[in-house]
């Protein structure tokens, strides 16, 4: 299997500035923050950051850690990306409420979603969702937090989309996933961004390593011979682009069509370099 690299380009409202010695400075709008990035482990082409917050990473492997306003930020604020419009917030989780890496995936995925019935498991505050709906797509998007589902609704009404066909599921990925399967629903499109670690409205325990082969499974029964794509992404976990696609390929590869896998980047604005950030698999018609 060939591995691909698919890079994310700066847009108006989001670009890496710049990346170096274990950070990287970005703009998220008219803010400008410093993030923990263990692969950037070169060397900055500036010494003269001056970001409006940065995040301090706590002391233990598997995340915490605090921001450090420089100068006073909004609690939220918003942006866009086409026609889709959506809030950022420094996060608690170190993120500011969605991944800008995952704009080339969007855009595969637009092409393929007129007029398509999709799932969004793991939606998160509903960016992706928003804009497949806007291309035309029928979304039903998962995820297990309320608060992320209740982000995601206020976006649809920031995006003038709050009439769109949307539903919107406060549910456990796994969970509603067989509930489908025993409902018999297809689905021309699944998209799907697990955690390395998670927990469900009702405490259910997600963890990448045990989940994700019968995850992917049950998503095999929702897509048949008409269906279009499955998309998975896969961050900060010690795993394979390999492994993944091998995954994929066998879970899907009955259904024909072509599996892809490879690493997901981000272009710096200050050098052109790419700075890795994901992994990927994905089958599409």
């Amino acid at each position: 299997m060939q591995l691909e690299t698919l890079v994310a380009e700066p847009w108006p409202d989001w670009g890496l500035i710049d990346s170096g010695n274990g950070q990287k400075l970005e703009r998220y709008g008219r803010i400008t923050v410093v993030r923990p990035e263990p692969q950037a482990m070169w060397q900055p082409a500036s010494e003269q950051w001056d970001p409006d917050a940065t995040f301090v990473p706590g002391s233990d492997e598997d995340g915490g850690g605090r921001w450090v306003q420089h100068r006073p930020v909004p609690v939220q604020w918003e942006l866009s990306r086409g026609p889709v419009r959506f809030n950022a917030s420094l996060t608690p989780f170190r993120h500011l409420g969605f991944f800008p890496d995952m704009a080339p995936q969007w855009d595969w995925m637009r092409e393929r979603s007129s007029d398509a019935d999709i799932l969004n498991l793991f939606g998160y505050t509903g960016v992706g969702s928003l804009i497949l709906s806007e291309a035309g797509g029928r979304l039903v998007h998962v995820d297990a937090s309320k608060k992320s589902v209740e982000g995601g609704k206020a976006n649809a009404v920031l995006s003038g989309l709050a009439d769109r066909p949307i539903r919107w599921m406060v549910d456990d990925a796994s969970k509603f996933t067989a509930r489908e399967v025993r409902r018999e629903r297809r689905y021309d499109g699944i998209l799907l961004d697990p955690p390395k670690f998670g927990r469900g409205p009702t405490g259910e325990v997600w963890r990448l390593e045990e989940n994700l082969a019968p995850l992917l499974s049950d998503c095999r029964k929702l897509l048949d011979e008409n269906s279009r794509y499955l998309v998975l992404t896969v961050y900060a976990v010690r795993m394979s682009a390999l492994a993944i696609g091998e995954l994929v390929r066998q879970t899907f590869g009955d259904l024909g069509g072509t599996v892809e896998a490879g690493e997901m980047s981000v272009r710096e604005e200050a050098r052109g370099l790419l700075l890795p950030t994901a992994i990927f698999a994905r089958w599409s018609r």
